[in-house]
């Protein structure tokens, strides 16, 4: 029951969480590095969305890790 939802051209705040992810992704890395190749990049973003996702702190669960959230659940 997954349908796909065109937003209208130069509306991006009908897609604010995509939006809010690709200003992340521009500042905090795309922006800062020079890259040699699209494989380093792929290397580094994966090893940036394992951080963004696992280890930063997160406001939306009390400013804490999501593993410190796991340890707690447990």
């Amino acid at each position: 029951r997954i349908r796909i939802d065109y937003i209208q051209p130069g509306k991006p705040q009908q897609n604010a969480y995509v939006e809010r992810y690709n200003r992340t992704v521009r500042y905090d890395w795309l922006g800062q590095h020079l890259f040699e190749n699209i494989e380093e990049v792929r290397d580094y973003a994966t090893k940036w969305l394992w951080t963004y996702n696992n280890e930063r702190p997160n406001m939306g669960i009390g400013g804490i890790t999501p593993r410190q959230k796991l340890r707690t659940a447990a």
